[in-house]
């Protein structure tokens, strides 16, 4: 699956030279970073997604999807915890989850 492949790779770059790579130089600004990045894209796809801009929305929630999991990284969260998660939440209607929380 291309997201864990991608988990992997960004895995595999937590103790790169950061001058090697753009993950590498994020991951060692720390979470706090990882998290503004996050939270950057996410903003923009907003504003793509308002904007009713197809192309622009499609790439930038390839960069939110790519920045949350540096976020899990720089966090030590398992992208695999991320989908059991998911999967858990699959059992039960959307109304019942978020009233359990």
């Amino acid at each position: 699956m291309t997201l864990d492949n991608l988990y992997a790779t960004i895995l595999a770059r937590k103790n790169a030279d950061p001058s090697s790579s753009w993950t590498a130089q994020l991951l060692a600004k720390g979470p706090e970073k990882c998290a503004e990045k996050f939270g950057e894209e996410a903003i923009e796809a907003i504003i793509e997604a308002v904007r009713d801009d197809k192309a622009a929305l499609t790439s930038e929630a390839a960069d939110v999807l790519y920045h949350l999991l540096v976020m899990l990284a720089a966090r030590d969260v398992p992208f695999r915890d991320v989908l059991e998660e998911l999967d858990k939440r699959q059992s039960q209607s959307g109304v019942a989850e978020k009233a359990s929380r």
